[in-house]
């Protein structure tokens, strides 16, 4: 028997059948594929050197979890047993389906982590279709719950990869109508006027919110936080392996959070987005999708032109298939970024039909 055969005869079934996350991308100079910041935090070299490489980093976080709280979250949610550290929402995720396990519900289009995660720990998952203009089906999502007796649902919002943020009434709807964890994933929260559902979590013991600083500048760190009631938060943390965030981005991420640079990156963004989301409106055969995040979706029957003439030119765009074929997405990035792309779209050689295809 060959060694290929024997791991295929060892390997979980589910695993067997789960794609890795496709997150390798290619060679551009300018990436907008990844709905990262344009704007990178200054390092100090004596914040570098406070770092004891030799020890174990905080396993609690406490420093971390502190200045989190002082930046990011209203006064009654600011004790620490509220919050939980990871290493990026990821994690958070693989910890939440751990500690509750399934099935997981969440609409699709969404974040694909729901679902891979879910898969990898061998839990069902259950995919409800989005509604007109990428809204919540509540009812449809109420009703995959209480059919499957779902443990857990994941909704996203802002939802990436549409950018829209469902409609607060549905969510709630969901949140009171269920015998579950619900969790709404605001990565991109930062870039919407929406309100959040954090005032909420005193009053939802089945609420939890999922947060992350990879959008705000900060992704090569891979810090995510999930802020729910103390009871919650400590069921949870069993799943958490110990020591999960280290000890440089426990620092540096204390250093951000206690400045100034992560709100203005922001500010910049929102209004590049708007910017850019005009430009397209001008485009004959671009459909382009309003966005509370920091990227925006759009469609057009000559997407894979769109994208293989922006790679040419330097510009790495997030391509899609299955349900959303045509669609693609741009990452909101600097100025100059963001006129790159504008220029790449516009290129003579997408709608003069060369043979691209």
């Amino acid at each position: 028997m060959t060694s290929s055969s024997v791991v295929r005869e060892l390997v979980r079934p589910n695993v067997l059948t789960l794609k890795p996350y496709d997150a390798k991308g290619a060679a551009c100079p300018v990436k907008l594929d990844a709905n990262e910041s344009p704007y990178t935090e200054r390092l100090s070299p004596g914040l570098l050197r406070s770092v004891k490489t030799n020890r174990y980093p905080d396993p609690l976080a406490e420093e971390l979890r502190r200045a989190f709280a002082r930046r990011m979250l209203p006064a009654r949610l600011r004790a620490i047993d509220h919050i939980l550290h990871g290493n990026g929402s990821d994690e958070i995720i693989y910890n939440l389906i751990c500690a509750f396990g399934g099935p997981v519900v969440f609409p699709s289009p969404t974040f694909s982590m729901y679902g891979k995660i879910a898969q990898a720990l061998g839990e069902k998952t259950v995919e409800v279709p989005l509604g007109p203009g990428f809204d919540l089906d509540e009812g449809q999502m109420i009703k995959a719950f209480r059919r499957e007796k779902a443990k857990i649902a994941f909704i996203s919002r802002p939802n990436n990869p549409t950018g829209n943020s469902f409609q607060w009434e549905k969510i709630i709807k969901i949140i009171e109508s269920v015998k579950g964890i619900v969790v709404v994933d605001e990565a991109y929260q930062a870039f919407s006027g929406k309100k959040s559902f954090l005032p909420l979590l005193k009053r939802y013991q089945n609420l939890a919110v999922l947060m992350t600083l990879s959008k705000v500048g900060l992704a090569a760190l891979r810090i995510g936080f999930l802020v729910s009631n103390p009871e919650l938060i400590g069921e949870v943390n069993k799943t958490r392996l110990p020591f999960n965030v280290n000890a440089f981005s426990q620092a540096i991420a204390v250093r951000a959070l206690e400045g100034a640079s992560l709100g203005e990156g922001v500010k910049k963004i929102v209004s590049e987005r708007g910017r850019v989301f005009r430009e397209l409106g001008k485009i004959k055969g671009v459909t382009a999708y309003p966005s509370d995040a920091n990227f925006i979706l759009f469609h057009s029957e000559r997407a894979q032109r769109i994208f293989r003439v922006a790679m040419r030119e330097g510009v790495l765009l997030r391509n899609f298939g299955g349900p959303l074929e045509g669609y693609l997405r741009v990452t909101i990035g600097s100025r100059k970024e963001n006129d790159a792309f504008l220029k790449a779209i516009r290129n003579k050689d997408i709608w003069a039909g060369n043979g691209l295809g």
